[in-house]
């Protein structure tokens, strides 16, 4: 890839990706203010400001270095999390399964409504590469934000979903994994696992409901 075409890559996918974490994060403390936690809230954390939720290596850094360092072919990254007190909620080890279900939820409706664009832009002969590309890219990140954050491994949002849905003694267990969980995931990844047996179906499920929900738009299109 030459830099001109590295460049035009980056635009493309610059909107989607900034979207995808600021909403992301955006919506999981607003869950939790909902639920009782207004620590995000008093920290400035829920809002739309990408500044507030990019984290200088994991946002930008990492992803670029491993971008070039594979040539595109394996990405890695990470946002500031938003600060929850799972204590100030009004039912801890519920309301902690939605909180951390907002996030991986505010990707998937990302998601459609970025497929939502593609469909429009297609149906009135919009041929302008760049934006169908960026619809596609929207809708491709969305759903492995979706798809990687359900992994069922604290710190990511799946892993405290199963915190919440496991029994007490379990959950105290599984919940000991979580500082030493990112390099656990992160090996995973390299060595291929959350791809194979994770990512992959999962999206492969996310892209057939996407196209399920859609159906009557492009019957009424038609």
């Amino acid at each position: 890839m030459d830099f001109s075409e590295l460049i035009q890559t980056v635009l493309i996918y610059a909107l989607p990706v900034l979207f995808a974490i600021t909403v992301h994060e955006a919506a999981h403390g607003y869950a939790a203010r909902y639920f009782g936690d207004n620590t995000a809230h008093m920290l400035g954390r829920i809002t739309l400001n990408p500044l507030k939720h990019i984290d200088p290596v994991g946002t930008i850094l990492m992803p670029l270095m491993l971008y070039f360092a594979t040539s595109g072919a394996f990405l890695f990254g990470y946002a500031k999390p938003v600060p929850v007190q799972f204590g100030n909620l009004r039912n801890p080890k519920r309301d902690m399964i939605w909180v951390a279900l907002a996030g991986p939820a505010s990707n998937f409706f990302q998601a459609i409504v970025w497929a939502i664009v593609l469909v429009l832009l297609v149906t009135n002969g919009v041929q302008e590469r760049f934006f169908v590309e960026m619809a596609r890219a929207g809708i491709l990140v969305n759903l492995v934000m979706w798809a990687f954050n359900l992994f069922p491994l604290p710190p990511l949002d799946g892993g405290r979903i199963l915190v919440g849905l496991l029994p007490w003694k379990l959950a105290n267990q599984v919940a000991r994994i979580e500082p030493f969980g990112f390099f656990i995931v992160l090996a995973l990844v390299v060595m291929g696992v959350v791809g194979t047996i994770w990512l992959r179906p999962l999206m492969t499920l996310g892209y057939s409901a996407i196209d399920l929900l859609l159906t009557p738009l492009l019957a009424l299109l038609r």
